[in-house]
């Protein structure tokens, strides 16, 4: 089944942006014990809408949180005032297939539907710098007393050819707190009224953490549902 055909209606709108609130649990129509991740996905402002006559792409440029005036930078307070719209504390876009947008529209956890499937994005917990083992997952080595290599990551390089360390070679640094998506999440309940979306599993991030949600690029409808 096509998304168009899925769909159909004007918002056409591939994600929405939101908070992640946390982790609770709830019972499926089967009486299972399913865990979800509660996100509050929109309201969102349309800021400005991207076309391909202009631009060479088609996308939407989305606004979640009403932000004071003297938080936000010049630059992006003119570019809500040519809108005409009030400043908000995060500015995303998201493509779409449909150019049907006005600036100023509304848009909330409505686009979402029940058994469909999202792809969450969000910023990883940070860990601080951490060593290899918790890092990457390197076994170490003899945990004995007569060794004296335990936790250290070994030689990192080559001798004299050639010379240096690989790149993207696995080293001790800072863990986390990068962007990660998680793809593939069925949509367990949406409640349009709270803005709420219940997702079913884990996403990455921490309680009041961004995330943006779009639709999954490689499911869209669960059979069962």
């Amino acid at each position: 089944m096509s998304r168009l055909n899925y769909r159909g209606r004007v918002e056409m709108l591939n994600g929405l942006i939101g908070y992640k609130l946390g982790m609770t649990q709830v019972f499926s129509d089967e009486g299972k014990l399913v865990p979800v991740t509660l996100l509050e996905l929109g309201p969102c402002k349309v800021v400005q809408v991207k076309t391909l006559e202009k631009d060479g792409y088609q996308s939407v440029q989305l606004s979640f949180d009403e932000e004071k005036e003297h938080r936000v930078t010049k630059p992006l307070l003119g570019h809500y005032k040519k809108a005409s719209l009030s400043p908000a504390r995060f500015l995303r876009e998201i493509k779409t297939e449909d150019s049907g947008f006005s600036v100023g529209q509304v848009i909330n956890s409505e686009i979402f539907k029940k058994g469909e499937f999202v792809d969450v994005t969000g910023v990883s917990k940070g860990k601080g710098f951490q060593g290899v083992m918790k890092r990457h997952n390197f076994s170490g080595g003899p945990k004995s007393h007569g060794s004296h290599f335990h936790r250290a990551p070994g030689s990192i390089g080559n001798s004299a050819t050639p010379s240096r360390v690989w790149k993207n070679k696995a080293m001790p640094g800072q863990m986390g707190n990068k962007p990660v998506t998680t793809q593939s999440l069925e949509v367990i309940e949406v409640r349009p009224e709270q803005n709420i979306v219940m997702i079913k599993g884990a996403i990455p991030g921490g309680t009041k953490g961004l995330v943006i949600v779009r639709k999954s690029v490689k499911k869209q409808v669960n059979a069962g549902v």
